[in-house]
């Protein structure tokens, strides 16, 4: 592992979920990989799950860790290659990520869409810049188009709690009071989708394609109640349309989780990346019954980014 960005950066998956369920064993246990090591983390965006689990999981590992939220802690960032600097910004991209890799063994960077350009988000232009000019390993603590640490959190959950050998766990489009991004979903069906002992299916209304790459393997159903009969697990999510690019087309109440939806699954567990609109995207009903999943789910980002770092750290 050279850097941690999506699912293909994972490798042997398999390897990958089996070590981050042996570190929650022993969650102290690989203090030495940490040992003088500092752990550089940057937010273009705010965090709660994030910012706080990449903290503890550094600090598991015998890491220090730093923390700047980039233009509130630091100077404003000058994005563009070739900019004459004479506005607002103060100091260059490149220059601030050559100078924040000095201070750090790996670099966990937060990113965020415009919503605006489709074309620049699926670039991940500000990902991109980074990954140019920095000299250490980068995980991408969420970026225009992904959130791995977040999916990676959800396999966890999914593989320590799965009865069966073979699970079915659906992703299903949620209502939402703002547009947002399709990071989530994005990555979810980026790695659920690679799981051989997963069967994958995704359910929104029309107009809510995700991009195609990131779908291969799943099954797109339009009627949510179908697409959720016999479900083990249940993530819902809302997410702006890719077509008609950052858009709300469509947020019609009927597609809020309840129980009367949950009623046609296999009693599954839900599951959630917080945070979460009760009563918008998910009834307070499911998030607060037996089978919700949401806190062990947020208490697993610690244990996706430990291992993770793992992997990087161990190499220096």
């Amino acid at each position: 592992m050279k850097n941690f960005l999506s699912f293909a950066d994972a490798g042997d998956y398999k390897a990958l979920l089996n070590q981050a369920l042996e570190i929650k064993k022993n969650p102290y246990g690989y203090q030495h990989v940490g040992k003088n090591k500092t752990v550089g983390l940057i937010f273009f965006n705010p965090s709660l799950r994030t910012r706080l689990s990449s903290l503890k999981a550094a600090y598991n590992l015998g890491a220090q860790a730093w923390v700047l939220n980039a233009g509130a802690d630091s100077w404003t960032l000058e994005m563009a290659d070739g900019a004459v600097m004479n506005g607002s910004t103060q100091e260059h991209i490149k220059d601030a990520i050559a100078v924040m890799s000095q201070y750090c063994d790996v670099l966990g960077v937060r990113t965020f869409p415009t919503l605006k350009d489709k074309e620049a988000d699926y670039s991940e232009e500000v990902m991109s810049k980074i990954l140019q000019y920095a000299t250490v390993p980068v995980i991408s603590l969420e970026s225009a188009t992904l959130h791995p640490l977040q999916s990676f959190a959800d396999l966890i959950t999914v593989a320590e709690t799965k009865k069966k050998e073979r699970v079915k766990v659906v992703l299903t489009w949620a209502p939402h009071v703002r547009a947002l991004p399709q990071c989530v979903p994005n990555s979810f069906a980026d790695w659920f989708s690679e799981i051989d002992w997963v069967d994958f299916v995704i359910t929104h209304p029309h107009g809510y394609e995700l991009d195609p790459k990131f779908t291969k393997g799943a099954t797109i159903e339009y009627d949510q109640r179908k697409a959720l009969e016999g479900a083990d697990y249940v993530q819902a999510k809302n997410w702006s349309s890719y077509r008609d690019y950052g858009q709300i087309l469509n947020n019609d109440p009927s597609w809020m989780l309840t129980n009367e939806h949950m009623r046609g699954t296999d009693n599954a567990k839900f599951i959630h990346c917080l945070p979460v609109r009760r009563n918008v995207e998910v009834s307070d009903e499911v998030l607060d019954a037996p089978g919700s999943l949401i806190i062990q789910e947020a208490g697993n980002r610690t244990f996706s980014m430990q291992t993770v770092l793992h992997e990087l750290l161990k190499q220096k």
